[in-house]
């Protein structure tokens, strides 16, 4: 049994006097408490108004007109939204303290009841897509308004031919609960109790992982070592659970008929596959122009001739450890979007202002960070964990992005707000962008301004060549699952296997470093979501090219573009800046974009 993680008053009275008073979430434009009265009916009216939605359309879509069935899609669309504020606020709530037994209880007990409530609205994909074409098409020209709904009705069509039967679908709905979801919060619920200890403190993750950014080289080996002691000793529970859901994802892809694991998300992303495979093969053919050349320059920088795994994220020997103040991490981003758009800064400033956001490092507290969109009638929630770090500014702006994005799509409700994971990334990797020029711009010496561009280059390499090396890891291991059952050994090859080629010759590979793999929750949460980063950052880097040209009317296209939410598809909101990402040509801008800040380091010297 490990000991709790060292977190004690000391710890808060430090932070407060580097990093000054963190804001955490208050919650109550979803919910004024736990034990609000109102979550409780709001449970109740979700299972009362699927069975009535169900009593009244189920067996009868292909008899409505215009009218009647845009009164059933905005029925529906109700329903999504007064179960999505149940699901935010438990969620958001758990996300606090994951290890809170009566936090952790009321997220399983509100999931499972909200997904039984739900069961009778299944019906209403599976029936959608047995209507004709011709018949939809002659609906949505008769009803502007039902017109909206073209785009988020594509997508649900989008899986008609990989529909079951209803019984089967009904099914997969009910079964969810003690399936994926059930493993995805073991898996949760494992990782915010691991605790690493690190010269005689109990840490947990967030903090050990921080460890690995330190000035100090032998702290960053003995947080690495201390994570893979961990992961090794857990690597069973982990091989288990990677094992179990990547079968039962091949179950289901296999009874929908769909061609490839990746395919679903594909759907869901509303891209084509060579799109992404465009995507994929551009970075991993650039490895060697990026991460394998940024590393080996990396390692002059450190006197290394080879760099340790520990050292990938080392920040440089002139960089400052500094930690910089909640107030100064507010100001420079809001700076840096006011000078994009005053628009911009005004969007972002409630979520400093009225509780938006939840900073602190606690324990329990999930890992990571994250904007929740929650429901289109409150507002986003922003999960950090505030260090006070550069990398720690640039998260906040990241972040930041998304919510400004999801405040802008607010208006286009429920359905169609919500935009895919593709193009999701793209005001936060635009934020970023946006902040790391102003510190640039500000830079006081040359010396600040290499730190800067470095630190950036990492970013985007992080970003970029990571998350394609990870994508290839799931490539990968759905394949190979798909011959059987693999072993801690097998999975960890994997890993090894895309590891060495897109971080290059300048790396050793300590033993235990295999099992890193263990710790990254998109594998878990969200199979192939990580291509969507490189999909963001190659597009906001074509983007800001643009933006750099000066067009005039950049603005108002961007803020159209994030309004536009999932409404439009990626061709339509990028062709008003004259770009076209199913261009194989497309991402090699965006990569040279990260090839020439590598050249301007390397004209710098060491």
């Amino acid at each position: 049994m490990h000991p709790e993680p060292r977190f004690d008053a000391r710890d808060a009275a430090r932070d407060g006097e580097e990093l000054g008073p963190l804001p955490e979430w208050d919650l109550s434009a979803l919910y004024a408490g736990p034990d609000d009265p109102a979550l409780a009916r709001d449970m109740d009216q979700v299972a009362a108004e699927a069975a009535a939605f169900a009593e009244r359309y189920e067996g009868k879509l292909a008899d409505l007109d215009a009218a009647g069935f845009l009164e059933c899609i905005r029925a529906y669309e109700a329903i999504q939204n007064r179960s999505g504020r149940v699901m935010s606020y438990v969620g958001l709530r758990h996300y606090q303290n994951t290890l809170d037994p009566a936090r952790a209880k009321a997220y399983g007990d509100a999931d499972t009841r909200i997904t039984e409530a739900t069961t009778p609205l299944v019906f209403f994909t599976l029936e959608l897509n047995r209507l004709e074409d011709a018949h939809l098409e002659g609906l949505l020209a008769a009803d502007p308004e039902l017109a909206r709904y073209r785009p988020v009705l594509a997508r649900i069509r989008a899986m008609k031919p990989y529909q079951l039967s209803d019984e089967l679908e009904r099914f997969l709905h009910d079964q969810s609960v003690v399936g994926a979801a059930a493993w995805n919060r073991l898996f949760d619920e494992t990782m915010a109790g691991l605790t690493f200890t690190v010269d005689g403190e109990s840490l947990n993750l967030e903090s050990t992982l921080n460890l690995l950014t330190d000035h100090d080289r032998s702290r960053r080996e003995a947080g690495a070592r201390a994570l893979a002691a961990v992961f090794t000793e857990r690597l069973p529970l982990f091989a288990r659970i990677t094992n179990t859901l990547v079968k039962e994802k091949e179950i289901v892809d296999r009874w929908r008929k769909l061609p490839t694991p990746q395919m679903a998300r594909h759907l869901s992303n509303d891209v084509e596959p060579e799109v992404v495979e465009a995507l994929r093969n551009a970075v991993v053919a650039a490895y060697p122009r990026l991460s394998h050349r940024y590393y080996a320059l990396k390692a002059r920088w450190l006197g290394l001739d080879k760099l340790e795994i520990w050292d990938r994220n080392a920040p440089l020997p002139q960089e400052t450890d500094r930690r910089i103040p909640w107030e100064e991490a507010r100001e420079t981003v809001l700076e840096a979007y006011a000078g994009f758009d005053p628009r911009m800064a005004e969007i972002a400033r409630p979520f400093f202002d009225k509780g938006w956001i939840d900073a602190p490092v606690k324990p329990g507290k999930a890992p990571g960070a994250f904007a929740h969109p929650t429901v289109t009638d409150a507002h986003p929630f922003v999960l950090l964990n505030y260090l006070g770090k550069t990398r720690d500014v640039m998260t906040l702006a990241h972040e930041l992005g998304h919510g400004v994005h999801q405040v802008l799509a607010a208006p286009q409700g429920e359905l169609l707000s919500s935009t895919p994971l593709t193009l999701a990334e793209t005001a936060s990797v635009f934020g970023e962008m946006l902040t790391f020029r102003r510190l640039l711009d500000q830079a006081p010496t040359p010396e600040q301004r290499r730190i800067l561009l470095a630190s950036k280059v990492e970013d985007m390499i992080n970003t970029v060549v990571r998350q394609i090396a990870f994508y290839d890891f799931e490539c990968r291991l759905h394949e190979a699952r798909r011959a059987g059952e693999l072993t801690p050994d097998d999975i960890n090859a994997i890993w090894m296997s895309v590891q060495a080629e897109s971080l290059g010759p300048v790396f050793n590979f300590m033993p235990g470093y295999e099992t890193f793999w263990t710790y990254i929750p998109h594998f878990i949460h969200s199979p192939f979501y990580v291509y969507a980063y490189a999909f963001g950052d190659g597009l906001v880097n074509a983007l800001y090219a643009v933006y750099e040209e000066g067009d005039p009317d950049f603005a108002d296209k961007y803020f159209a573009m994030l309004r536009a939410g999932g409404s439009l598809h990626h061709k339509e909101l990028l062709a008003p800046f004259g770009l076209d990402a199913s261009d194989p040509a497309f991402w090699d801008k965006g990569l040279a974009l990260i090839s020439r800040f590598i050249d301007e380091l390397e004209a710098a010297g060491t």
